[in-house]
């Protein structure tokens, strides 16, 4: 089978697409064939080792040990192993891959544990599913599981554009909540038909300045200081960040635990929890139109290395897809 290799860390030049050995699935996975896969920064972070500590979390120290990059897929299943009883031949799941397991989806065919593995909306293409699973999910944790989001909380999403954005503004706005989304000037459209209540141009106006204060800030690729943050925070809010710089993470694992113990706000630097629980609530979602994934653009696998330039260098809207079939 086809997969695109990561032999080393380096610019998206070093990718490869090579034949490697098909898998075989264990007694509890499914063997997918991938449909589409999408890139998240994950894989970038994986192709450039930076921050440094991707080196030892997924690692390696002076080569990848994913050699095969991407997390999400969608897909039809080929195969089961002995005791898989959710799944059979001829279904069209979708999900992701931890980093854990070192297995990518930029590939024909992976093998995924049933347990993280959910039947694909009815509704989407495979492009559209593929563009859902980290991402989306990422939004729902953040929102409701770190978050405790609540129907009518003013709710602000940092970063409202990209592939976590777009889903956390439409998730937000599922469980009721009043939406400030913050994002560029050519954005502004675009999170406006998402549903969002108020849109703010962040290379005009200064969020943390206007003297509003929000229930919940989730902050994705932010770069404020954390203090902006807790600034635009009511006393008893909760500040989520998912992804930025590794600065902002260390201010907001260091705040909180000043935090937890002299002030009543929340900070939560978001870790995320893979589970087949959260791809069939957001399987729901999807199909009863609340929710609908953003696609930027698609690329076929053998443009691997133009779809990471594009991934890293445009700020895309919503999600760069890749279609294997």
């Amino acid at each position: 089978m086809k997969a695109i290799i990561c032999p080393r860390y380096g610019s998206p030049n070093v990718l490869q697409l090579r034949e490697v050995e098909k898998p075989s699935p264990l007694e509890d996975e499914v063997l997918i064939k991938i449909h589409a896969a999408s890139l998240n920064s994950r894989d970038l972070r994986i192709l450039r080792a930076n921050p440094i500590i991707m080196r030892f979390m997924p690692g390696g120290l002076f080569r990848p040990k994913i050699k095969i990059l991407g997390a999400d897929f969608a897909g039809v299943v080929e195969a089961v192993g002995q005791s898989v009883s959710e799944f059979q031949p001829g279904d069209e799941v979708y999900g992701y891959m931890p980093s854990e397991t070192r297995r990518g989806t930029l590939t024909d065919y992976v093998c995924a544990s049933e347990k993280l593995v959910a039947l694909k909306p009815s509704n989407l293409t495979f492009e559209q599913a593929a563009a859902v699973p980290l991402a989306a999910t990422t939004a729902l944790q953040g929102l409701r599981n770190r978050g405790n989001i609540q129907p009518g909380q003013k709710v602000l999403i940092y970063g409202a554009s990209g592939g976590v954005g777009t889903f956390a503004v439409q998730i937000a706005k599922s469980f009721g909540a009043e939406v400030t989304a913050v994002c560029s000037t050519r954005n502004l459209e675009m999170v406006y038909s998402l549903g969002a209540d108020h849109v703010i141009d962040y290379k005009v106006e200064d969020f943390t300045q206007s003297g509003i204060q929000y229930d919940l800030i989730l902050a994705i690729n932010g770069y404020h200081p954390l203090s902006d943050y807790l600034r635009a925070l009511k006393p008893e809010g909760t500040y989520v960040v998912a992804g930025g710089s590794m600065r902002q993470l260390i201010q907001a694992g260091t705040r909180k635990k000043q935090v937890d113990k002299n002030g009543r706000q929340k900070i939560h630097a978001l870790s995320l929890e893979q589970n087949q629980q959260d791809l069939v609530f957001l399987k729901g979602l999807l199909e009863s139109g609340k929710v609908i994934p953003i696609i930027d653009v698609c690329y076929p696998l053998n443009r691997i290395a133009d779809a990471m330039r594009y991934f890293e260098q445009e700020h895309p809207r919503g999600k760069v897809v890749i279609r294997l079939v």
